[in-house]
C-alpha cells in the first residue's frame, strides 16, 4: 500500500485553499469577541461519558473511541465540540448569569455523514448559556447570519422549527408515550401511510392524535405556515407557545428569507429543547449551519442551564466559495547584508508578503503573484513594480 494514501473520507487542504480556511476563521472569531464571546479550546479527547453527556445515539455512532493508556478508561475522540463547551460553562466557569463562548477546532466523525462529507471538520461556534428567553436564540442566529455574510455567502435561507409543536401533540396523548422517537423519524420523512397506521399498531391512541400528526406533515413552506398551524393543529398550549416563540424570532430578524418545516426534527428531537434552524445557501448540498436551544445539556456536570448556539464546519463552507484568489506579494533576491534584511523587516512589518528567493531557485510560485520586486538601486533598496 503506498505509503501517501489517506483513509476514505479524510483529506489535505492545498496552499491557497488552507490559506482561505485560516483567514475564515480569523474573520469569524474576531467576529464573535466584537458580540462579546470568549474563546475556548478544549481538548481534542476526552473520556467518553463527558464527550456523550448531549446523549442520543447519533453522537456515539459518530464517535471513535479509544482506550486511555494511563487510566484504562474510554476515551473519545470529539465528534461535536457542544457538550465540551458546556461541560466548561457548568463544571469550569460555574458562573451566575448570561455567559457567552465561542470556540474553533477540528472534529473526527467515525463514519462521514453523507456520501459528500468528510470525516474531519473543522468546527467552529457560538454558544449562549444563562438565558431561557427567546432573546438568547434571536442573538444566536444573527450571528449565525453575519458568519456566513462575512465569508461571502450570497441569499442565505434560514429554516426554522421547533421541536415543542410534535412534542406537545405526542404528549397529549398518553397512548404515544413509548413511541416518540419513532414517530419523529415518521414525521421528518413524512411517511403519512405509516403515522396513520399507529391506530392499527396503538389501539388507545385518539383519532385526534394522528389527525394532527398527518396535518404536521404538511405544514412546511414559508413564514406564513405558523399562522396556518395556528388555524389547523390543537390548542394545546405548549404548542402555541411554541409557535409564538418562532413568531417572535421570524419579526425580530426583518429582510431575512426564512423558511418553516414543522414535522422535520431530524435527529435532534432528544437533543433540543426549542428553536432549531439551519442555514442554506446555493452552491452547498447540505446545511452550512446547524443550532439551536438545548436546555439542560449541562445537567451531565452537575449544572442545569438554558443554552442556545451553532455551529459550522469551515472547510465545507470555504469549499462552496469561489476559488482562492492568489495572494500579491514581493520577490526579493538572496542575500544576507544589513540594509537588505531591514528592508525585508520593515516590509513584512507593513503586512507585505516578501519571498526572499533562494539561490536556484524558480520563480513560479503557485499561491502568490508576485508583482514587484525589491531591488538595488543606487545604493538604495527599492520596490519596483513587475510588468508582464
Amino acid at each position: 500500500m503506498s505509503t501517501w494514501l489517506l483513509p476514505e473520507s479524510l483529506a489535505d487542504i492545498l496552499p491557497a485553499e488552507a490559506r482561505r480556511v485560516e483567514e475564515l476563521r480569523r474573520t469569524l472569531l474576531d467576529l464573535y469577541r466584537t458580540y462579546g464571546f470568549e474563546l475556548v479550546a478544549p481538548p481534542l479527547v476526552e473520556y467518553l461519558e463527558s464527550l456523550l453527556s448531549a446523549g442520543g445515539g447519533d453522537l456515539s455512532l459518530r464517535t471513535c473511541k479509544l482506550i486511555d493508556q494511563l487510566s484504562g478508561r474510554t476515551l473519545g475522540v470529539r465528534a461535536d465540540m457542544t457538550p465540551q463547551v458546556s461541560r466548561i460553562d457548568a463544571h469550569l466557569l460555574n458562573r451566575e448569569g448570561v455567559t457567552r463562548l465561542c470556540y474553533c477546532g477540528s472534529v473526527l466523525h467515525a463514519k462521514p455523514a453523507g456520501l459528500l462529507s468528510d470525516r474531519e471538520l473543522l468546527q467552529i461556534g457560538a454558544e449562549v448559556f444563562g438565558h431561557a428567553g427567546v432573546e438568547a436564540d434571536i442573538q444566536i442566529i444573527e450571528l449565525a447570519l453575519e458568519s456566513v455574510r462575512r465569508a461571502g455567502v450570497q441569499m442565505a435561507r434560514v429554516d426554522l422549527n421547533h421541536p415543542g409543536v410534535s412534542r406537545a401533540i405526542i404528549d397529549a396523548d398518553p397512548a404515544l408515550a413509548d413511541a416518540a422517537q419513532e414517530i419523529i423519524e415518521l414525521l421528518s420523512i413524512k411517511e403519512v401511510p405509516a403515522i396513520v397506521t399507529l391506530a392499527q399498531r396503538y389501539p388507545d391512541v385518539r383519532p385526534d392524535t394522528v389527525q394532527a400528526l398527518v396535518t404536521l406533515t404538511t405544514l412546511y413552506g414559508d413564514t406564513s405556515v405558523i399562522a396556518r398551524a395556528r388555524d389547523v393543529l390543537p390548542g394545546i398550549p405548549a404548542l402555541g407557545a411554541a409557535l409564538s416563540e418562532l413568531q417572535t424570532l421570524v419579526q425580530a430578524l426583518p429582510g431575512h428569507d426564512f423558511s418553516v418545516d414543522l414535522a422535520d426534527m431530524g435527529s435532534g428531537y432528544g437533543y433540543h429543547s426549542g428553536v432549531v434552524f439551519s442555514i442554506y445557501a446555493n452552491g452547498w448540498h447540505d446545511a452550512l449551519v446547524r443550532g439551536g436551544r438545548y436546555d439542560g445539556v449541562g445537567r451531565a456536570f452537575g449544572r442545569v442551564r438554558p443554552a442556545t448556539g451553532f455551529s459550522l464546519d469551515l472547510r465545507k463552507l470555504s469549499e462552496g466559495l469561489p476559488p482562492a484568489p492568489v495572494a500579491k506579494a514581493i520577490r526579493a533576491p538572496w542575500g544576507t547584508d544589513a540594509a537588505l534584511a531591514d528592508a525585508l523587516r520593515d516590509l513584512r512589518a507593513k503586512g507585505e508578503i516578501v519571498v526572499q528567493m533562494l539561490p536556484g531557485q524558480p520563480p513560479r510560485l503557485d499561491e502568490f503573484s508576485v508583482d514587484r520586486e525589491l531591488i538595488l538601486e543606487n545604493g538604495v533598496w527599492t520596490i519596483r513594480a513587475i510588468h508582464g
